[in-house]
């Protein structure tokens, strides 16, 4: 990666709260247009009222405005405890980019900003967040709380992981999510960014770690980042290239349509296998090309917040 990318990469997670926010605020703009209207201005403070809960706290003067039932919320209520978790290997920095920009990111980059994304809507609703990295080792923990100190914690983790210009080469995610799994005692809701390529791919081992998440009654999504374009499609110049295992060290030269169609049917395969497993284990399987925006990833988190009680 050369000086301009890193310094272009710098520039843009300068300030990743700012940049956080920008998101969530688009996605509220557009809130209207999509099966999430309501959640508009008052999403901070209120939550839609579910039937059998008590009705001591709707807001009936919302009601008569929206002719839509929400519950009035408190600033000492924690309802949701969330817990990151962020794939830090070196696969995760690819794409290399050139000139960043929310349009423009890498899959930490994506993976960095989604995070921060939904850690702001958690503080807007007062809930608490937990977040781990990990690459050839758990290379950081932090348990769910919902303090203003706490959030400024993670993010200056995340900004200093989506700056790091030596990734680790190797991982067998695997191995840390279990050790994650250990550790978060109290039923959370768990979000995995992972582009799921692994030094060593046993996939047994992997689905195992997935189910291990699935203890103690947690509620796991799993956010499987791609740049589709190239990852899945395979679309590169018929030219010869050096494709190399940032992770191994292995590389290989060829014509990418010499491959093309091979590695397309594999991939579907492993990807497809991967779905499989994950409705077979109630894991919700999200699959996210960086490539995209955010809207994906906080539809989801609208979806499964409603859903978890």
């Amino acid at each position: 990666m050369n000086l301009q990318s890193e310094l272009n990469k710098a520039s843009l997670f300068q300030n990743l709260e700012l940049l956080a926010n920008q998101v969530v605020e688009g996605f509220i703009s557009g809130i209207h247009k999509s099966p999430f209207h309501g959640f508009s201005a008052e999403f901070a403070e209120h939550k839609i009222y579910n039937t059998g809960e008590s009705t001591k706290h709707i807001d009936w003067k919302l009601f008569a405005k929206t002719d839509k039932l929400y519950t009035k919320r408190y600033e000492e209520e924690t309802n949701l405890r969330c817990h990151m978790i962020l794939d830090n290997s070196a696969s995760m920095y690819y794409p290399e980019i050139s000139n960043s920009g929310i349009g423009n990111l890498n899959k930490i980059g994506f993976g960095v900003l989604a995070i921060a994304a939904l850690m702001n809507v958690l503080k807007r609703q007062r809930d608490a967040v937990g977040l781990s990295v990990y690459s050839d080792s758990y290379n950081y923990y932090a348990p769910e709380k919902g303090s203003e100190r706490h959030h400024q914690m993670l993010l200056a983790k995340l900004s200093e992981v989506s700056q790091d210009s030596k990734p680790a080469q190797r991982t067998e995610t695997y191995e840390y999510l279990h050790l994650i799994a250990e550790k978060i005692k109290r039923r959370s809701l768990i979000f995995l960014f992972t582009d799921m390529f692994q030094t060593t791919v046993d996939k047994e081992k992997m689905f195992d770690a997935l189910r291990h998440l699935k203890y103690n009654k947690h509620e796991v999504v799993l956010f499987h980042l791609l740049d589709k374009e190239t990852e899945f499609h395979f679309n590169f110049e018929n030219t010869p290239k050096r494709f190399l295992d940032v992770e191994t060290g292995e590389h290989i030269d060829l014509y990418s349509d010499t491959v093309k169609e091979g590695y397309k049917e594999a991939a579907k395969s492993y990807f497809d296998d991967l779905k499989l497993k994950c409705a077979q284990y109630r894991i919700k399987y999200v699959g996210v090309d960086v490539r995209s925006d955010f809207s994906r990833v906080l539809n989801t988190f609208m979806v499964e917040r409603q859903k978890f009680g």
